[in-house]
C-alpha cells in the first residue's frame, strides 16, 4: 500500500502565509506526478497546483503569483507554499499522488489522496 500524509494546515491571518507538506511511503511504487486539491464548504474539489515529475507545473488562476509547489523526487514529497492568503482559500487541502505500483508482476498506474488538512485564513 501507499500512503500519503499531509501536515502544515492551520490557522492564519489574511495576507498571512503557510505551507503545506505531503509524504508518500509504502513500497514497490513509483510517483507520475503530484498536487494540491481544495475543497471548501459546499463547493466540489478543485485543483489549486499540480507538479510532474519533471517539475513542470500548473496553477489554478485563483492562485498563481501567491502559491508554490515544489517537489523532493527523493523523497517523495510535495510541498505547496502558500503566500498572501486570502478568506477564500480557505478549505480542507488535499495532496493527491499519481502514481505507478508493482502489482502481480506489473506496473499499474493509480491515483492516491491523503486525509486533508484544513487551512481556515481569517479576514
Amino acid at each position: 500500500q501507499v500512503q500519503l500524509v499531509e501536515s502544515g494546515g492551520g490557522l492564519v491571518q489574511a495576507g498571512g502565509s503557510l505551507r503545506l507538506s505531503c509524504a508518500a511511503s509504502g513500497s514497490m511504487f513509483r510517483i507520475n506526478a503530484m498536487g494540491w486539491y481544495r475543497q471548501a464548504p459546499g463547493k466540489q474539489r478543485e485543483l489549486v497546483a499540480g507538479i510532474t515529475s519533471a517539475d513542470s507545473t500548473n496553477y489554478a488562476d485563483s492562485v498563481k503569483g501567491r502559491f508554490t509547489i515544489s517537489r523532493d523526487n527523493a523523497k517523495n514529497t510535495v510541498s505547496l507554499q502558500m503566500n498572501s492568503l486570502k478568506p477564500e482559500d480557505t478549505a480542507v487541502y488535499y495532496c493527491n499522488a499519481n502514481l505507478q505500483r508493482f502489482v502481480l508482476g506489473s506496473w499499474t498506474g493509480m491515483d492516491y489522496w491523503g486525509k486533508g488538512t484544513l487551512v481556515t485564513v481569517s479576514s
